[in-house]
């Protein structure tokens, strides 16, 4: 039997919740592969898989902010119309809770930002927070496979 390794290749289901409930759920669908250390996931969920067996299905319980660290106010920022325009379709029109996906300066990857606001010009604030930051998080796993 594999036990988790930093650095094992991990097919699992895995279901992240905080107050409000469900943010990811892969028990729904189909399960997630990924490679334990890549970032894939948060240091802290990694580090309570480690040593776990294929076929464990376990849950835990992560204080508030240990998860995705504690929320930090200057994450919130306004982005103007014109560089949304140029980000994306110029037709999207935001609302408040909207996740919108923005590319890294590099283009090989992309981040969050959940709407909060959009005032009269339309420049829309932007939490660029992760949705648990600050918050208690349940992180159940199911590991399927451990290479």
């Amino acid at each position: 039997m594999s036990i988790v390794q930093t650095g094992s290749f991990l097919t699992l289901h895995y279901r992240l919740a905080g107050p409000k409930g469900d943010i990811i759920n892969t028990f729904t669908d189909k399960p997630a592969t990924l490679s334990l250390g890549s970032g894939e996931l948060s240091p802290a969920m990694e580090e309570r898989l480690v040593g776990l067996a294929e076929g464990t299905h376990t849950t835990f319980e992560l204080p508030a902010g240990e998860a995705f660290g504690d929320r930090n106010p200057d994450m919130a920022q306004w982005v103007a119309r014109k560089l949304l325009n140029q980000l994306g379709d110029p037709m999207e029109k935001y609302a408040a809770g909207d996740v919108v996906q923005f590319p890294t300066p590099d283009g090989l990857g992309s981040y969050a930002g959940t709407v909060l606001e959009v005032n009269q010009e339309g420049a829309v604030l932007f939490d660029f927070n992760h949705p648990l930051a600050g918050q208690p998080v349940t992180f159940e796993v199911r590991l399927i496979g451990v290479l």
